[in-house]
């Protein structure tokens, strides 16, 4: 069974929210974090032959980036060349999967999975793309590929060697962010490696959520732990401080324990991920994870009054003023600045929000 959207209006959404699917892949995320807790992402986890077969699935997938180099297109925005990328992958995928899944589920466990790397047609990728990666392996456990007793390695191992490979694409192809909230988000692309991060800090008895700010202890101990990592990432990639640009992650990081952050997390991902329509209503349903909508789909348009046909939008969603605005992902915008592009991205003026993790 392919899946499809069912996530097209309001309405759907909300009755989503309260649906057993919803509640399937928050319990997922759930117990997939409370099997991290207090492990450092060193620590040595036996890899059952699943987790190894899904290992080798993802090399493959990065040896493909590495064989597809990007274009010299003398852009900031997102590479032509991950077309090539997603085709190769598409292609190949079902093979890849041929001895990981049940034949009669390998076209649904697919379509998550090449969904989890980005859009084709936009060249972007945000934390919907994220979800389906989580959504692919919600359908492994579902179908008894991996057990509960596979969820460290699965966290720490599997998901965790998906952001690098993820990494991996937003730096050759400059993926631009899919609905970035821009400064107020916690990464440009990804929520969940945060939320995991804090659960593996959760127990530690000396690194605090204000130890962000220290470069040496980033340095020192981001290997061992994915928020850190995150944290790490973000300031290798924009200038100045915390504060100035990424100031939700500073506000965080005056949260009194890893726990607040952890909790925190978990309430800001139904609030900001699986609770808003612009990501959700790119999100698919199948045989595996199922919820079925309004049935309004076949009204549903790509096209705005700008005669723009590259955003797909949901019903209750408006059109933006000014449709087909591309952003370039902060990656693009370093690299052009160390190359000494006259257009590189300049720093903006922002203005502190709280945040109710206390």
């Amino acid at each position: 069974m392919i899946p499809a959207r069912q996530i097209l209006t309001p309405n759907d959404l909300s009755r989503f929210l309260e649906s057993s699917a919803c509640t399937e892949i928050v319990d997922f995320i759930t117990a997939l974090n409370d099997k991290i807790i207090g492990v450092k992402t060193t620590s040595p986890i036996e890899d059952s032959e699943t987790i190894k077969k899904i290992l080798s699935l993802l090399d493959k997938i990065k040896q493909a980036n590495e064989d597809i180099p990007p274009l010299d297109t003398k852009s900031r925005f997102g590479n032509p060349a991950f077309r090539d990328f997603y085709d190769k992958c598409e292609k190949d995928i079902p093979q890849w999967l041929a001895d990981i899944v049940p034949a009669d589920h390998i076209e649904e466990a697919s379509t998550y999975l090449k969904e989890s790397f980005g859009n084709r047609r936009r060249i972007d990728y945000g934390t919907g793309h994220e979800l389906n990666f989580l959504a692919f392996l919600l359908c492994l456990y579902k179908l008894k590929v991996v057990q509960m007793d596979d969820f460290k390695a699965l966290v720490i191992h599997v998901f965790y060697k998906y952001i690098e490979v993820m990494r991996g694409l937003q730096l050759t192809y400059w993926l631009e962010p899919a609905g970035s909230q821009g400064v107020w988000g916690l990464d440009d692309y990804h929520f969940l490696p945060f939320l995991f991060g804090a659960g593996q800090l959760r127990t530690h008895k000396y690194l605090k959520p204000k130890s962000i700010h220290n470069a040496e202890i980033l340095d020192e101990f981001s290997k061992d732990y994915m928020y850190l990592e995150c944290v790490r990432f973000v300031n290798s990639i924009k200038t100045g401080s915390l504060r100035w640009h990424s100031p939700m992650i500073d506000d965080i990081s005056g949260a009194k324990s890893w726990e607040k952050v952890n909790l925190g997390l978990f309430k800001m991902f139904r609030a900001e991920v699986i609770g808003k329509l612009p990501i959700m209503q790119h999100f698919m349903f199948g045989s595996l994870i199922q919820f079925t909508g309004s049935g309004a789909a076949a009204a549903a348009t790509d096209d705005c009054s700008h005669g723009c046909s590259d955003h797909v939008y949901a019903f209750g969603q408006e059109f933006p003023d000014c449709c087909g605005i591309k952003v370039p992902s902060a990656a693009a915008a370093a690299a052009a600045a160390a190359q000494g592009s006259s257009d590189a991205s300049k720093p903006r003026d922002v203005f502190a929000r709280p945040i109710p993790f206390d």
